[in-house]
Parts: structure tokens; C-alpha cells; sequence
């Protein structure tokens, strides 16, 4: 059966940017605030950019953002943003506060970023790329030499730890629902450095098109191996498992794919 959508009620919000002011550069966006007035919530998002615009100040500014997760999660949504409003006035500063619709308060919070602050890409340190499931299997390293422009690299939240060889993929279907929504923008690793693979979520490339399924999906991989006389092992059975109950495990033998990433996590939505 079809997931039931959920219906989002559109509500009151009020907005502001959190604004920079260098010497001798003109004042710029540095960050968004989004205040849920009904629940008394502030979401935020600040740029990572620090070293790329305001370098001798950038240690300091780098502690922004956990600095005020701190603060809002001891005042509140509320009195945070009458807090910010009051003390701000030199380098950093608060625009004047917008009162807009906001079903989606993360969603939104994502779109208002992306459409008011220009965030400096740092390929493989803010950013990874953008790219096409095809894209990834024919390998990343020609991708990543492209362009560095912003419609080829996205932005990734701060609590996950990039380097390079991660990339950003879009995967449709719902079989690994609800860890990854149809239509999801996720992160994948692509170095595959070893280990076991067994109950990881893989990106899996199908070389053979013995069914009516896409060439690629995320699957949970498991793996059957048989032991040789000479003590020696190899894997006769790869088991691939969604997790949505509604769909079922199958299985592979090795010749018949390769693993292009492990999945790392879904990016929030934006509208």
C-alpha cells in the first residue's frame, strides 16, 4: 500500500537574517532565523564559510552556530531572538524581523538560506557534489573536476564529517522507507575502505538487467559465504533487504553488481 502523505498546515512564522559587517566589505547575510511563535521554536541555519570571508576572525565565528544551539535550547526560540536583537551591533547584526507563511519550518528554513545567503563553496569541507546515480557509477573524479559552482555542489548540515570520495545522489522508490523517503537527496561514501559490508545500506549498480527494477538501489546487504577445502572463502549469495515491509529481499551472486557507496544520510528537504 501507498504511504499516506502528510498534510502540513501553513502558520505564522517570523524571519530574520543574521548579518555580517567586515571593514571595508559590504554588509552580506551571514545566517537565517525562522521562529515557530506557536511552539516557541527557532530554526536557524549559519554559514560555514568563516576562513573564505572573514579569515582573521574565523576561529570565533566557527563556534556561531553551537554557540546559539546553546543559548536557544536555555532561553527559548523567543527570547533568543529578543536577546540577539538587543546585544548585536558591530560585526554581527540582526536584519529586522519578517512575518511570512511557513508550513514546512525546515523546508522553508533551507529555501530562505539558499535564496539569501551567498555561502562560499568548500568543496568536500561544506560541500559535496551533486550528481546523477549514472554519474556516480561511471566515477566521480572527472564529476568533481567540473565546476565548483553552486548548482553542482550542495551544502551539507555541520554535524556530518565530509571528505572526499562522498557525493549527494537522489533516490527514488520506497523500500527503504522510512529511513530514506522516496525522492530523497542522500549522502553516500564512495571510498569503500574495507570491512564487512554485512547489515550496511549499499548503493548498489545491478550489471545485469534480469528484471523490470532500476539499474541502481539502496539496499541493506547480507552476504552467504562458502568456505573452500583449503580453509579459504568466497561469497556464493549477496542478499539484498529493503526495509519497508511491502517490498521483498533478493539476491545476487557477485559478477552480477558492484557497490558504488554506503549511504551516510538523508540532507533535509527544502521547498
Amino acid at each position: 500500500m501507498p504511504s499516506k502523505a502528510t498534510i502540513l498546515t501553513p502558520k505564522q512564522a517570523i524571519c530574520a537574517y543574521l548579518e555580517v559587517a567586515l571593514p571595508g566589505l559590504p554588509v552580506r547575510n551571514a545566517g537565517v532565523m525562522l521562529l515557530d511563535p506557536a511552539t516557541d521554536e527557532l530554526h536557524f541555519k549559519i554559514r560555514r564559510d568563516w576562513d573564505a570571508i572573514a579569515p582573521e576572525d574565523a576561529d570565533i565565528l566557527e563556534e556561531l552556530s553551537d554557540d546559539i544551539a546553546r543559548m536557544v535550547a536555555k532561553m527559548g526560540g523567543k527570547a533568543f531572538l529578543e536577546y540577539m536583537e538587543s546585544t548585536l551591533s558591530n560585526i554581527l547584526r540582526i536584519s529586522e524581523r519578517e512575518t511570512i507563511v511557513a508550513a514546512n519550518f525546515p523546508a522553508r528554513l533551507e529555501r530562505l538560506y539558499r535564496e539569501n545567503v551567498e555561502a562560499k563553496v568548500l568543496p568536500f569541507r561544506t560541500h559535496l557534489p551533486l550528481t546523477t546515480l549514472r554519474a556516480a557509477a561511471g566515477g566521480l573524479s572527472e564529476e568533481h573536476a567540473v565546476s565548483e559552482s553552486s548548482e553542482d555542489w550542495i551544502e551539507v548540515p555541520s554535524g556530518i564529517r565530509l571528505r572526499e570520495g562522498m557525493f549527494v545522489a537522489r533516490v527514488q522508490g520506497r523500500s527503504m522507507e522510512p529511513l530514506i523517503p522516496d525522492n530523497s537527496l542522500c549522502i553516500f561514501d564512495g571510498r569503500m575502505v574495507g570491512g564487512s559490508r554485512t547489515h550496511k545500506y549499499l548503493l548498489i549498480q545491478k550489471l545485469t538487467r534480469f528484471d523490470n527494477t532500476s539499474q541502481f538501489t539502496v539496499k541493506e546487504y547480507s552476504s552467504i559465504k562458502k568456505t573452500g577445502e583449503d580453509g579459504s572463502w568466497e561469497h556464493e549469495t549477496i542478499r539484498l533487504k529493503p526495509l519497508n515491509p511491502d517490498f521483498e529481499a533478493w539476491d545476487l551472486t557477485p559478477g552480477e553488481f558492484r557497490v558504488l557507496g554506503e549511504f551516510v544520510a538523508v540532507l533535509p528537504e527544502s521547498e
